[in-house]
């Protein structure tokens, strides 16, 4: 009996590029920050809801900012949507479920769900069944630092950072000093097992 070597080859990642360094990071932030004032004429009825793991950093600085440039504190919570994923079985073992109060009543006001990079659209839906099981927005506005595509479920993003080309092939990795002790955007991309990472 021949056992082919290659059968069940495990893939490694390797990193393509970097797509943004700190300082571009915390620009686009800016630059972000003034279209959510922009779009929702200022701060009133606004809230910023940050996605567990990487949304949360981003709506932190994203309030801090608006509040540099309206004198007004934003409320900025954050939502764990564990609990609400459709694909956990491809996620593996069924992970322990925390339920996390976003912070702030939601009741009618206009949210700003953060992410950090949009891809098929799944972590969005899910914390769209997340948030409103907290209430209920007036409005729900969807921004990412990355969007790199492939979508599956029509699921649109109102501010983006940066739109970013990508193969299925390649994964956007996104790193921030309070979770990851550096600050950058790297396009990596899956390898097999045994070529040079």
């Amino acid at each position: 009996m021949t056992i082919k070597k290659n059968a069940a080859r495990t893939t490694g990642l390797r990193q393509k590029t970097q797509l943004m360094s700190g300082s571009e990071i915390e620009r686009t932030l800016v630059r972000l920050a003034h279209e959510i004032l922009e779009k929702n004429g200022g701060v009133e009825g606004l809230g910023l809801v940050g996605i567990r793991r990487r949304g949360v950093p981003i709506a932190e600085r994203l309030g801090k900012m608006i509040q540099q440039v309206e004198k007004k504190k934003v409320p900025v919570g954050t939502l764990d949507i564990t609990f609400y994923r459709d694909d956990l079985s491809t996620l593996g073992p069924k992970p322990v479920v925390q339920e996390k109060e976003i912070g702030f009543s939601i009741e009618g006001k206009k949210i700003v769900l953060v992410d950090d990079v949009l891809y098929t659209g799944r972590t969005t839906r899910a914390a769209l069944d997340a948030l409103f099981s907290h209430g209920r927005p007036s409005l729900v506005q969807l921004l990412v630092l990355i969007d790199r595509g492939h979508r599956e479920l029509p699921i649109e993003a109102q501010f983006v950072g940066r739109n970013v080309q990508t193969t299925d092939n390649e994964i956007i990795e996104v790193k921030f000093e309070e979770i990851d002790q550096m600050e950058k955007v790297l396009m990596v991309e899956r390898t097999p097992e045994g070529e040079a990472v």
